[in-house]
């Protein structure tokens, strides 16, 4: 059951990871000059027919967003490309205002979960849906100019003047719109009332539209971190910090606890004694929900590598299986689009309801969870009991550089050997992150104790090759 690999196409790459450009604001390629490329180029790529061509930008909270922001809306408009400024915006709200508005494009710009002084940009097409692959590599020949590409001296060349240069205007109203929409997700017949719910924003995104949605659906909200300063997005908050959210839970004797991260495409939560409940978890509570009423696709749920094997055994206890990608929710939506199905997500929260969004949305699954809650009166923790998971062992080691893991011989005769000990009960996953300088490991077993001397073994070589 050993699986090892980068998880990836990062290798080809010079611009993109596995969600789209990424580092610390204001190093390469994270710098206002790439910005202004990446805009240009964006634009370019969607310039086709006589139509006034637009394109959505939202952001997060960081203070680099600014900046990014500015040159990316000067590079399309230099492409006579119109610019719809949407400020602060969860991620999924820039797919659904793209798609409303009718526009050619949307850009993102956030680095997620990571630390303030990083930032990142991401694409959207005209449909919500992230770019695939192949475009987001198009865009990175275009901007670095390979020799003998036309289509790349051709976009270098293109300076409209006049009247025909981009514009700018800010939608003053994007923020109710989204609401609005992921009202509009929650059961018509059913509310919130009699609920108290602890929402933690991560001084992110959602700091003014995550705890709107769940007040006007009746909930008695106790939002946390709701106060962004350009610097304090995640900081020991939010969906990668949930304990705070946990603790919050227990000491308001609320019902639920929402984590979000920076840019609230995933979840984290906890049920109403505050323990923390992951996005394995809840994938297994939604499925379960969805084949019993008969609205699961295919009766499959599209997971990846990292997902635990207990997610299988739950669904599978309903008569529905588990398919599994490559990580990052843009690959599980990829595979949903593609094979038809309609629900999937990642361990780490990004949970994608493809019936009514296009990406991960946190609020969005966590209003799919309360109407589990809602439809059969039962507490998260009971709900929770469906899903029995194998002992994980998670390791993130820090690297100067992604090598390829078959060059490195003292990792994998590490792997050969956890692999060798494990036998068929127990799986090795190692790859790079394809949003940070890291190398993941993860190890899946029959105890505790055994996998985390197998982690830890493997991620001792790494850092002695790597770091």
């Amino acid at each position: 059951m050993g699986e090892s690999g980068s998880g990836g196409s990062e290798g080809v790459r010079r611009l993109f990871g596995t969600d789209g450009v990424r580092g610390v604001a204001n190093v390469h390629p994270m710098t206002s000059e790439m910005a202004l490329q990446l805009g240009r180029a964006l634009a370019w790529k969607v310039r086709s027919g006589n139509h006034r061509h637009r394109i959505v930008i939202g952001k997060d909270t960081r203070l680099s967003g600014y900046m990014l922001e500015t040159a990316i809306a000067s590079g399309i408009c230099s492409m006579g490309v119109d610019v719809l400024l949407c400020g602060p915006l969860p991620t999924p709200g820039i797919a659904f205002i793209t798609q409303s508005m009718r526009a050619d494009a949307g850009v993102v710009i956030s680095a997620s979960h990571n630390p303030y002084q990083d930032n990142g940009i991401k694409f959207f097409d005209r449909t919500g849906f992230k770019l695939p692959d192949e475009a987001e590599l198009e865009i990175e020949r275009m901007i670095l100019g390979e020799p003998g590409q036309g289509e790349a001296r051709e976009f270098h060349a293109l300076r409209p003047t006049a009247d025909l240069i981009g514009k700018a205007k800010r939608i003053d109203d994007a923020i109710g719109r989204y609401v609005v929409f992921l009202k509009s997700l929650f059961p018509r017949d059913q509310t919130l009332d009699g609920l108290k719910v602890v929402v933690d924003c991560a001084n992110g995104a959602a700091y003014h539209t995550a705890p709107s949605v769940f007040e006007e659906l009746g909930a008695q909200v106790v939002a946390l971190h709701v106060d962004p300063d350009g610097r304090n997005i995640n900081d020991a908050c939010g969906a990668v910090h949930p304990e705070g959210m946990a603790e919050a839970v227990r000491a308001h004797g609320a019902d639920l606890g929402i984590a979000l991260d920076g840019d609230a495409d995933r979840v984290i939560v906890a049920d109403e004694k505050g323990r923390v409940v992951d996005g394995d978890a809840i994938m297994a509570i939604v499925a379960r929900d969805l084949l019993q009423r008969g609205a699961l696709r295919q009766e499959t749920v599209v997971a990846t590598v990292m997902s635990n094997v207990g997610l299988e055994r739950s669904v599978a206890e309903l008569g529905g299986a588990v398919v599994r990608t490559q990580v990052g929710d843009r690959y599980v939506v990829e595979a949903m689009r593609r094979r038809g199905y309609n629900f999937g997500g990642e361990q780490s929260g990004h949970l994608v309801f493809l019936d009514h969004v296009t990406t991960g949305d946190g609020v969005c699954a966590a209003l799919n969870l309360l109407a589990v809650m809602r439809r059969t009166g039962l507490p998260l923790s009971a709900l929770a009991t469906c899903f029995t998971p194998s002992p994980q062992a998670q390791r993130n080691v820090p690297v100067r550089e992604k090598r390829p893991l078959e060059t490195l011989p003292g990792v994998t005769q590490a792997i050969l050997d956890v692999e060798k000990a494990l036998g068929s009960a127990g799986r090795v996953l190692v790859r790079f992150s394809g949003t940070e300088n890291k190398a993941r490991v993860l190890v899946e077993g029959p105890d505790d104790e055994s996998i985390r001397v197998h982690a830890d073994h493997i991620a001792e070589e790494l850092r002695r090759a790597l770091a």
